[in-house]
């Protein structure tokens, strides 16, 4: 496939990414390397936070390090969990002697790098727990959560994490907020068209004759609801009911709604898809209080959107309430 990107060679895309977010943030954020580093890394007395994963998800995971969420982000190369090493080496970096606490997506890769980093870290006596945020409802019932994939619910528990840790949490403490938000959340994706590897024009996914399919993955996974082509309010009703029945919500519960466009998705899409779903929410009783809205963890020009909805109580409102500011998201 002919592949139209404003690329220069297919063998440094990370590098010459990563090169590029160092110059246009050099307020927030300095690269070494593969990793993404906080410019207040130096001052931090807390617990830090670092997480790891492939680039080609731009703006995750590299543009939310900086104030009030990510101390360290390992980049990998395109859709490729980094060395346990080069992790390993930034948990090491990003411990100012309260503890890390080492963020981790349900993928393979991830989740293999993750475990050996763990072990390394055990071997060398520091203080690291591991939360893995596994939130897609599309491929394993909640019984069953170990084998759900992780998607972009894992954004926002990274500011909750992280102004828990401001708050001068223990990491133990740290560790059991982020667990218990990415306990309280779900996440159920579409596409309407798959995605291309940006070095190679490999495509991922494969819709067939179908229009779109609700619960594929970020890699072209498949998610068994392939159909025509439904209109904003039907596809979001669709995605927003079988979110509700997992986590499972009620009347009167309190929600964030995240709609997250996977790169080929636009804003004008993306904000009828919001309002459809905090109209169908508000249906049943329950009120959406925060929200993000936007191209948040991408997959290249795949067309389709990622919809997130945690259960939020009063303190994780008042804590996603606390200033943060990174490449890719600021809040006063």
């Amino acid at each position: 496939m002919k592949m139209k990107k404003f690329i220069n060679d297919p063998n440094t895309l990370t590098d010459e990414l990563l090169e590029g977010l160092a110059l246009a943030h050099a307020d927030l954020v300095e690269v070494q390397g593969h990793l993404v580093i906080s410019r207040g890394l130096e001052q931090a007395d807390r617990v830090t936070i670092v997480t790891f994963g492939g680039s080609g998800h731009e703006p995750a995971q590299a543009g939310f390090v900086g104030e009030g969420m990510l101390d360290i982000q390992c980049v990998g190369d395109v859709f490729a969990a980094p060395n346990p090493q080069l992790v390993f080496d930034a948990v090491k970096m990003a411990d100012k002697g309260h503890g890390v606490l080492l963020l981790v997506l349900n993928h393979a890769g991830d989740m293999l790098c993750g475990n050996m980093v763990m072990k390394m870290v055990a071997k060398a006596g520091l203080h690291v727990r591991k939360v893995v945020t596994q939130e897609d409802i599309s491929n394993a019932p909640r019984s069953h959560s170990d084998d759900r994939r992780g998607l972009a619910g894992a954004i926002p528990l990274y500011h909750i994490a992280a102004a828990a840790a401001r708050e001068g949490k223990t990491l133990d403490e740290v560790a059991d907020i982020a667990q218990k938000y990415a306990d309280s959340m779900a996440t159920i994706a579409v596409a309407a068209r798959c995605a291309t590897h940006p070095a190679t024009g490999t495509e991922f996914g494969d819709l067939g004759d179908v229009d779109m399919e609700i619960g594929m993955g970020q890699h072209g996974e498949g998610g068994g609801g392939r159909q025509p082509m439904k209109s904003a309010k039907e596809t979001v009703e669709i995605m927003a009911n079988a979110l509700v029945k997992d986590i499972p919500l009620t009347k009167g519960d309190q929600v964030f709604v995240m709609i997250n466009g996977s790169g080929a998705t636009t804003l004008m899409e993306m904000l009828i898809l919001y309002k459809d779903c905090v109209r169908y929410l508000e249906s049943l009783g329950i009120q959406v209080v925060a929200n993000m809205v936007g191209e948040i963890l991408t997959v290249q020009e795949q067309a389709g959107f990622q919809l997130n909805i945690a259960k939020w109580d009063d303190e994780t409102l008042r804590r996603w309430n606390t200033p943060a500011h990174t490449p890719a998201f600021f809040k006063e």
